[in-house]
């Protein structure tokens, strides 16, 4: 069996100000339309986030809609889709039993039974090739979080221990253990942190509530020849364990993500008890996300001297100058020179400015200063009980974690969900 690995696409979003991000997500799907055909690829594996929200706007329900549509077209027998921390579950499973008729399979969130994450997928013979336990992101009613009297450190392990007694039962299970006899390899998904894995600051970090939740490479079972991960954004391998990967994004969803590596993984499965041949495949990027950060001198020039034309659409630009020059020179400047450059580069949020007296060691500098629009509500609320003892920041963090996603879960309209 040939698998094709990704997740994190977050249709819809939109960028900073506002700037949509459908055109750059349309062609990334186009792009994956023709690997899955050209690789021969026999199932596509989504680890979550295919939104960017848990109500996402018709144009991005119609562009992951149509992509289901025209993967019939590909030889592609099977989709899993499994729901993220983004998503909606009940927006998710509103479609799978029509879906189900299409060979795409749908796990928006945990179903009542069990044998309901696990998929076995047929090869074009007939015979088993593939069994998935397709796990979605783990919500606080999935692990029951909520004991009275608990540390945050006793709450920590045992939502650890939750989700590693969670993926051990669909080991044991007996859809998973009579294939296994037969070589037939396994593969898992989810969406999580996974400790060893780098996570940035913020919305990646707490997915769990306040935080907790944080798994190892060895809370996965032997039993899965792969682990397939969503959530965080940027490629890389679990624990040192090449079977246990997250794809990453295909598309760079901020500026820090500039210089990530945008791939799909390609996965060949030859019998159980083996990892698969695993091959990156690079996604090409239409849009560039670039950094300009240095002195007025600096940006200036780097501005001037940019070349956008290995991308098809302009680039956005971060634009931070460090200087003591005032700040209507700061900006008259940069603005000229941006300007010289209006077809290449856009700065949705404008140029920012920092006094070099504020950062006279440039290379030393951990975080300019900020706007509120740049921070997720987690970072806010991070900041805000930063000056509290560290056990009373834990307590009240997981607090918040969960009655947000209490809040996401009762009215997904009214709130945006985990990181709206």
């Amino acid at each position: 069996m040939r698998v094709l690995h990704t997740a994190d696409w977050h249709l819809g979003q939109h960028f900073l100000t506002g700037q949509e991000r459908l055109t750059e997500q349309r062609r990334f799907l186009d792009w994956l339309l023709l690997a899955v055909q050209e690789h021969g690829v026999d199932a596509l594996v989504v680890a979550g986030d295919v939104f960017d929200t848990t109500s996402p706007s018709h144009a991005a329900q119609e562009l992951y809609y149509t992509f289901l549509v025209q993967m019939q077209r590909t030889g592609c027998r099977h989709i899993v889709v499994v729901g993220g921390n983004h998503d909606s579950p009940t927006l998710l499973n509103a479609s799978r039993q029509l879906l189900r008729q299409l060979r795409i399979h749908v796990v928006g969130n945990v179903p009542a039974e069990p044998a309901e994450q696990v998929l076995t997928l047929d090869r074009a013979d007939g015979r088993a090739g593939l069994v998935v336990c397709a796990v979605p992101f783990l919500r606080d009613r999935d692990v029951r979080l909520a004991l009275p009297g608990e540390t945050p450190e006793e709450r920590q392990q045992r939502v650890r221990d939750s989700i590693a007694a969670h993926y051990a039962a669909l080991a044991d299970h007996e859809n998973v253990l009579r294939p296994r006899e037969q070589d037939v390899p396994v593969l898992a998904t989810g969406h999580l942190y996974a400790a060893g894995g780098e996570a940035r600051e913020g919305a990646e970090r707490d997915v769990h509530i306040g935080g907790l939740g944080l798994v190892g490479a060895e809370h996965f079972p032997a039993a899965f020849d792969y682990v397939a991960l969503g959530h965080l954004h940027r490629p890389q391998v679990v624990g040192g364990r090449p079977h246990i990967r997250y794809s990453g994004s295909p598309v760079p969803l901020s500026f820090t993500e500039a210089d990530d590596r945008q791939q799909v993984l390609l996965l060949e499965f030859a019998g159980a008890g083996a990892a698969p041949s695993i091959t990156a495949l690079p996604v090409p990027v239409t849009r560039r996300l670039q950094r300009f950060h240095g002195t007025l001198e600096e940006v200036e020039a780097d501005v001037l001297a940019y070349d956008n034309a290995a991308f098809q659409l302009v680039a956005w630009a971060d634009v931070l100058v460090h200087s003591d020059e005032a700040p209507a020179e700061v900006q008259r400047r940069v603005q000229a020179a941006l300007q010289h450059q209006k077809a290449q580069v856009l700065a949705p949020r404008g140029v920012r400015h920092q006094r070099a007296t504020e950062a006279p060691d440039l290379a030393a500098t951990v975080a300019p200063q900020q706007m509120l629009s740049d921070l997720t509500v987690d970072e806010v609320f991070a900041r805000r009980v930063a000056g509290l003892p560290p056990e009373r920041a834990a307590a009240l963090t997981a607090t918040f974690g969960e009655l947000r996603q209490l809040l996401a879960e009762a009215d997904p309209a009214a709130w945006g969900g985990p990181d709206a």
